[in-house]
């Protein structure tokens, strides 16, 4: 799993359009959500979980099936009780580290969604601004 989408996560949560009827307090929740510590830490805690779950899944069979294959593959040199950590290269603190890496993330989405609701009032204006005079050079061109 790239280590990227995972730090992404945070940030997917705020770029997801929020229904035209959103109120103002549904922005301060979401807001307080991701500002919450104990949030952030059990973003990264599960985090922790998944990746250090992923690093022990065995992947012998599976490369002993594409050995079949293509018997010239790295994969038929792969130990049949190897593991995903393993085949990886990844250390043992890797798991760790990307848990504070969602923790550190959410934490900068946190401060990103308390700006973006401090200006979210002047960008619906500026949207509305802007279609308006969108509009009206439309009508104008059909003159």
């Amino acid at each position: 799993m790239p280590r990227l989408a995972l730090i992404a996560l945070p940030f997917l949560a705020l770029a997801a359009p929020l229904p035209a009827a959103a109120a103002d307090g549904e922005m301060r929740d979401a807001v307080a959500t991701l500002n919450d510590p104990a949030t952030q830490d059990r973003m990264a805690d599960t985090i922790t979980a998944i990746v250090g779950a992923l690093m022990q899944m065995p992947v012998g069979p599976l490369a002993e099936a594409v050995a079949r294959v293509d018997p010239d593959s790295y994969a038929a040199y792969i130990p049949r009780d190897a593991t995903l950590g393993e085949v990886a290269g990844r250390d043992p603190g890797y798991a760790d580290r990307m848990g504070a890496d969602v923790r550190a993330t959410t934490r900068m989405a946190g401060q990103a969604a308390a700006a973006l609701a401090v200006y979210a009032p002047v960008l619906k204006d500026m949207a509305r601004d802007m279609a308006a005079q969108w509009e009206r050079e439309r009508e104008a061109q059909r003159r």
